[in-house]
């Protein structure tokens, strides 16, 4: 055979060789490259220092994003902050993976990282939640009216307190920062429309002592304890936590008091935050003010899939559904939540349903009513809650309130 004739037919035989190996190879590539990326890309979320298994603020993100990756068919990728110098590396990081449907950044102390993050990466979709940066048309600032539903359990710890005829309520709180002013005021604002209730409906002249503390902390159980024991020792029987995991000491306190006292259920009564914690301590919890994260991260994943996704404020309050005060009906879902994290035993779901509905039925029908009816005031515009949002507008409505510190 002539030499060159053989070697053109070596090279060609070689050519089809490799092109069938790549065919061969492709499928299997493909296949991976699904498994790994859903084609719709991934919902991350980066979770702020208290992270997840705080059995509110972090949780109530996950519980949010977890549905909305069930849903539209998104890929799910969790991150952990461990201290603040996490959030612009972590941001980073999710921005220029190249798969982010979106990134959800969890809570107010990410707003400047958001904010440095998605100016340099302005293709990409950003939601923050508590964080106000209205002007990036990339990044959609998910805020709710935390001092309406503030506005109702302040008014259920007054009534209930004057029920068990006590005169002081309490509220222990987390970091300094403007969200939680919300929480505050809106509780004051309810236990001072109660005081107005009561006048009207039994012609009772009654003045509570509202005490707050800030703790500093949203992942110091110890501390939100040592803070409910000093309210609890100045005589105060109904104490609303809005501290995240540091609130969870919250409820050890009070349930560590009203046992002492020979009590399976309050008072003392603690008020849960964020999510329907009241079956972290049965009976002892009077009720939770629920601020539906879940409801603000899914309502973004859903823009950024259905191709509607842009900047701006999503604010959500009573009339959205954005806050309420928490339920029998929604309990058991909320027991589900306790027993991933391994903080309730499934064996012990009923008799904490049982538990909860006891206690709440030991609360006359006529308080739970005036809340449902300061509930409609304030969706039809009657009652107006004060939304403070500076320091100087805090100070002044806490002497008009008739706040004070503890201790």
């Amino acid at each position: 055979m002539n030499t060159k004739l053989l070697v053109a037919l070596v090279i060609v035989i070689i050519a089809v060789a490799a092109a069938a190996l790549l065919l061969l190879q492709q499928p299997q590539q493909a296949s991976t490259q699904t498994t790994q990326t859903p084609s719709k890309g991934n919902i991350y979320v980066i979770y702020d220092i208290g992270g997840r298994g705080d059995l509110s603020f972090n949780d109530m993100a996950y519980l949010g994003a977890s549905k909305a990756a069930k849903d539209f068919g998104l890929g799910l990728k969790e991150v952990q902050s461990k201290t603040q110098d996490d959030y612009v590396p972590n941001l980073r990081a999710t921005a220029r993976s190249g798969d982010a449907a979106l990134v959800v950044a969890v809570g107010f102390l990410m707003t400047d990282a958001v904010k440095q993050v998605s100016q340099e990466y302005p293709n990409a979709k950003f939601a923050i939640i508590d964080g106000y940066i209205p002007d990036r048309p990339n990044v959609l600032s998910v805020l709710y009216r935390e001092n309406e539903g503030s506005a109702l359990v302040g008014a259920l710890a007054a009534l209930t307190a004057y029920h068990f005829n006590c005169t002081k309520v309490g509220i222990v709180l987390g970091m300094e920062i403007p969200v939680l002013w919300k929480f505050e005021i809106g509780y004051a604002y309810g236990v001072r429309w109660a005081e107005r209730y009561l006048s009207q409906k039994f012609g009772k002249n009654v003045k509570f002592d509202v005490l707050y503390i800030y703790t500093g902390s949203f992942n110091d159980p110890a501390k939100g304890k040592q803070a409910a024991e000093v309210m609890l020792a100045q005589g105060v029987c109904v104490i609303y936590q809005a501290a995240g995991a540091t609130g969870l000491g919250v409820f050890e306190a009070v349930a560590e008091a009203g046992k002492k006292a020979g009590r399976n259920m309050g008072p003392p009564f603690a008020i849960g935050v964020d999510a329907n914690q009241d079956y972290l301590k049965p009976g002892f919890i009077l009720a939770s003010m629920m601020k539906r994260v879940d409801v603000g991260v899914y309502t973004a994943a859903k823009m950024a899939v259905e191709g509607n996704f842009k900047g701006g404020v999503l604010e959500l309050g009573l009339k959205e559904g954005g806050v309420s005060v928490s339920t029998l009906n929604d309990l058991q879902q909320f027991i589900e939540i306790g027993v991933s994290a391994g903080a309730v035993r499934r064996e012990d779901a009923d008799k904490i349903v049982a538990t909860v509905s006891d206690m709440r039925s030991k609360i006359p029908s006529w308080i739970w009513e005036a809340v449902d009816q300061l509930k409609q005031d304030i969706i039809a515009g009657r009652e107006k809650v004060p939304l403070p949002t500076a320091q100087d507008q805090v100070v002044q409505l806490r002497k008009e309130l008739g706040l004070g510190v503890a201790g």
